[in-house]
């Protein structure tokens, strides 16, 4: 009697495990079309500031969230914000002055998680120029990009030291800071990044100051954030939590592994400097936000100063213009 069953029993069981190893195993096509295509438009040309973004991808946690995700380069840094608003990607990394902005003139926008929760604008000059401290700017030439929220950190700046923007000459050199800077059109610059430009003229053996700007007057701010349209959020919120959580995991792994990140940078930009990359990645890695989490008294503090320095008309309550909702392990508030 066993004798009988058990070939019939082997012959069963080899059939099944036949089948569950053919469901078990996907073709490319069939892998690659149970992700969701998923948009992200970056702020600028791909650099250490995105290094959790590119880890993850690199590491394969988008896909482990089910996520076909696709990079953009922006021509124009402003436009992100607006591709956003317009629903042309799903998500972008802005400014939190952008993104209240943005909600000022009506765009339905909110940002989700900031990438770098405080200051990287900063104001730099070098130490040849034999400034001692930003009393030291008067009847200088200062470079800007022109900005005119960041021309309103300028006022601040100075009026902390009891200077006028009369006591100044700016001078607007657009993207052109570090050659103003080093080719002597200027003697300062503000705008500029302090773990970029600031790194830069470190390797170059300039010995920049370099101060960001909430150590100078200007309040805290989250200088990278992703921005979402609200109502695409409303409509359908786990692909952009799903992202959220894959970053996260991204940005850890960036932190742990400078190395790998730089490779992951250098390989999505040809253009970049390899020695410059890592100086940068280094300078990076400890100022991204591992959580994402952005502070509502802070954006509330930002946007107090921002409407008392003519950026604003209103004064919007964080809630408006900020969710921690989307985040890992976050409670809606």
């Amino acid at each position: 009697m066993k004798s009988i069953r058990l070939p019939a029993i082997v012959a069963a069981l080899l059939i099944l495990a036949v089948f569950l190893t053919a469901c078990g195993e996907k073709s490319e096509d069939e892998t690659d079309a149970a992700l969701q295509p998923f948009s992200l438009t970056l702020d600028f040309y791909p650099n250490p500031d995105h290094a959790g973004i590119y880890m993850a991808q690199k590491l394969g946690y988008f896909e482990d969230a089910g996520l076909d995700v696709s990079i953009q380069t922006p021509a124009d840094p402003a436009a992100p914000t607006k591709q956003v608003a317009a629903g042309r990607t799903d998500l972008a990394i802005s400014y939190e002055p952008e993104v209240l902005l943005a909600h000022e003139q009506g765009l339905e926008v909110l940002a989700v998680g900031a990438i770098v929760d405080s200051p990287l604008t900063s104001m730099i000059w070098l130490k040849k120029s034999g400034i001692g401290g930003v009393a030291g700017l008067k009847g200088k030439t200062i470079a800007t990009a022109g900005i005119p929220y960041q021309d309103a950190y300028l006022e601040t700046i100075l009026s902390r030291a009891d200077l006028e923007p009369s006591d100044v000459k700016t001078v607007n050199v657009g993207y052109g800071l570090l050659p103003a800077l080093v080719g002597g059109r200027a003697q300062a610059m503000l705008g500029g990044f302090r773990n970029v430009e600031g790194v830069d003229l470190r390797l170059r053996g300039k010995k920049p100051v370099v101060t960001p700007v909430d150590q100078l007057g200007v309040p805290t701010y989250d200088e990278l954030v992703l921005v979402a349209n609200r109502r695409q959020l409303e409509a359908d919120p786990e692909p952009t939590r799903l992202f959220l959580g894959a970053l996260a995991r991204g940005t850890a792994a960036a932190i742990e592994s400078p190395d790998a990140t730089t490779k992951a940078l250098l390989a999505a930009n040809k253009d970049l400097n390899p020695e410059l990359t890592r100086a940068e990645v280094d300078a990076t890695l400890p100022l991204l936000s591992r959580s994402g989490r952005m502070d509502p008294a802070k954006w509330s503090a930002f946007i107090t100063w921002m409407n008392e320095n003519g950026q604003l008309d209103g004064r919007p309550a964080p809630a408006e213009v900020l969710s921690n909702e989307y985040l890992a392990g976050e409670i809606p508030e």
